[in-house]
């Protein structure tokens, strides 16, 4: 392993408060919230940062969880592992929550039309389509509620995401939540 490689990232970025790569299961999630709730507050983050990074987190856990074909690719002996990583940019001055899992082709679909609706609306009207949504029940699935992604734009400054092919059926989807430091 070249950790050295690591530290320069670190120094030339920024902190890394978590980063985990693998299969998620509901009690790492717990485990790893723990921590970073305590390294919020060794670093002094405000509440509302530390709200809006923790339910960020917590929403690309679960949909890692939920969705990842990682285990799928992996007996075929492929191997790319589903990621998160929380940091802080000290040169942009933000906190962000990354996460990179596998999906399928059809997953990828779902999620598109998602993170399109929800991108050029602004706060107000953010809130408004998640009220919606809750009362209605409209996008309700057998994995959650469906609107993860409108959460997440809620409690985040910038959402960027992109979709790499690995096959017909296969797509590594990246997704990076920005919360500035305010």
């Amino acid at each position: 392993m070249q950790a050295n490689k690591l530290e320069i990232i670190l120094e030339d970025d920024g902190i890394i408060f978590l980063s985990y790569g693998g299969m998620l299961s509901q009690s790492l999630i717990v485990g790893m919230t723990d921590a970073l709730e305590k390294e919020s507050q060794i670093n002094e983050m405000s509440m509302k940062v530390t709200n809006n990074l923790l339910t960020i987190f917590i929403e690309l856990s679960q949909n890692m969880m939920n969705y990842s074909k990682y285990s799928a690719l992996h007996k075929k002996g492929f191997d790319s592992k589903d990621l998160i990583i929380v940091g802080y940019d000290k040169n942009e001055n933000y906190y962000y929550i990354f996460s990179r899992n596998i999906l399928n082709v059809q997953d990828k679909e779902k999620i598109i039309p998602w993170i399109d609706q929800v991108l050029p609306l602004n706060k107000d009207e953010l809130k408004i389509l998640y009220r919606e949504l809750r009362k209605s029940g409209k996008g309700k699935h057998d994995k959650g509620a469906g609107i993860g992604f409108v959460e997440i734009a809620r409690r985040c400054d910038k959402i960027e995401y992109y979709f790499t092919k690995i096959d017909e059926n296969i797509h590594s989807f990246s997704f990076k939540a920005i919360i500035r430091n305010t």
